[in-house]
């Protein structure tokens, strides 16, 4: 599968990406009124981040002990039964004095649903596509992520300045109600992936399997820190510019879209494991310079820079599903999701920490520059293993079993 025409006529692919970008759409509204919020009251730029990324920090919850439900529930059910309560939570978000240890809560139980979401999408998204368009269709997806966030972003600028940020929140709640509705009526009915009850022992067990093998080991660190790192440097965007802090999210999603476009349409196989550590190295570099706190139209331009090294994610999962068996495909990528929104959420936590003791500009280069570090160091630590990213692993049926027994 490689064109976007063969993608879109896949069934059940178009009403994923209708529900996927009603619910981004949301996501990125809601979080952007949140942080407003809470830092207009606090002053506080940890705060601040721990608001808009905070819920990535249950995400690790979710995977530890919820995990094994995204191969167990019936995808439909599950996608329009999250979708409900995150339009309850963001509304309950939205009412005039909220105590702050109960909207952290709220964030938090919304970081423990979608750690199972995430496994839910992803693994129908597996499911509904054919083994070589899965690269493809979460290309298309992450462009939809893209173009949502900087929709989003932007109309969600526009809504502080007119109605106000609880009232931008109300919106969020509507389009989270919408994506419900899209995926109980769009999506078919189908059965779970595995039979079985979701427990916590199964997902401990699956955890274990998924985490046994090196290759695949190495690959969720990839997915995992350089990535979460520099989300550590834009959890710092509101501090950093807090009129023009839409605008700087909007221009990081523009160039998160451009790389997953190139990468997802463009990149031939046999060339994708060579740009993967680049990528990642792209990611980072950019932010280095905030340490000489640049000007905002040239901040934009490094924002939308180094988001274009998002793409490397794509490579990596590619190469984490020719490492999986089929029927634990849901819990591997909700594994890979929640652990990097997990990431996201300390690393925006830890940014948060040194942007209060120095500034948001210099905690946004040492984010940079750990994230730099960190997959140098993976790149030395692959290459020392034998394994080298820029070979991947063929995904047949075969493949998959005798590398899920390393």
């Amino acid at each position: 599968m490689r064109t976007y025409r063969e993608l879109f006529r896949t069934p059940q692919f178009g009403p994923l990406f209708a529900t996927s970008a009603v619910q981004v759409a949301g996501s990125t509204m809601s979080g952007l009124a949140l942080g407003t919020l809470v830092y207009a009251a606090t002053g506080s730029p940890l705060l601040a981040a721990l608001s808009m990324f905070g819920s990535s920090l249950a995400q690790v919850i979710g995977a530890t002990v919820l995990m094994s439900a995204a191969d167990r529930l019936p995808p439909r059910a599950a996608m329009t039964g999250m979708a409900l309560s995150f339009g309850l939570a963001t509304a309950l978000l939205a009412i005039p004095g909220i105590p702050l240890p109960v909207v952290f809560a709220i964030t938090l139980m919304e970081g423990v649903i979608a750690a199972v979401g995430g496994g839910v999408q992803y693994g129908l998204l597996n499911e509904v596509l054919p083994k070589d368009g899965y690269l493809l269709g979460r290309s298309v997806l992450n462009m939809c992520v893209g173009l949502m966030q900087i929709g989003g972003f932007a109309l969600g600028g526009l809504l502080l300045t007119t109605l106000s940020a609880r009232g931008t929140l109300l919106v969020a709640a509507a389009l989270y109600l919408t994506g419900a509705a899209v995926a109980r009526f769009g999506l078919a009915r189908r059965p779970p992936r595995t039979a079985g009850r979701p427990s916590v022992a199964q997902t401990w067990r699956t955890n274990a399997v998924l985490w046994s093998c090196g290759p695949r080991r190495r690959v969720y660190l990839a997915l995992w820190v350089p990535n979460g790192l520099i989300v550590g440097c834009e959890s710092l965007f509101v501090p950093y510019a807090p009129e023009q802090a839409g605008l700087l999210f909007a221009f990081a999603a523009m160039g998160m879209l451009v790389g997953d476009t190139v990468v997802g349409r463009f990149v031939a196989r046999h060339r994708r494991g060579l740009l993967a550590t680049p990528m990642q190295l792209l990611l980072a570099t950019p932010y280095l310079l905030f340490a000489a706190r640049p000007a905002l139209p040239v901040a934009f331009a490094l924002a939308a820079l180094a988001s274009v090294g998002f793409s490397a994610s794509l490579l990596f999962q590619e190469r984490l599903m020719a490492l999986t068996p089929d029927e634990i495909t849901g819990q591997a990528l909700g594994l890979h999701s929640s652990g990097m929104l997990t990431m996201q959420g300390v690393a925006a936590a830890l940014a948060g920490t040194i942007a209060q003791r120095t500034s948001p500009a210099t905690a946004m280069t040492v984010m940079a520059a750990s994230s730099l570090a960190f997959t140098l160091a993976l790149a030395w630590a692959d290459r020392r293993a034998g394994h080298r990213t820029s070979r991947p692993v063929e995904g047949g049926p075969g493949a998959r079993q005798g590398v899920s027994a390393v």
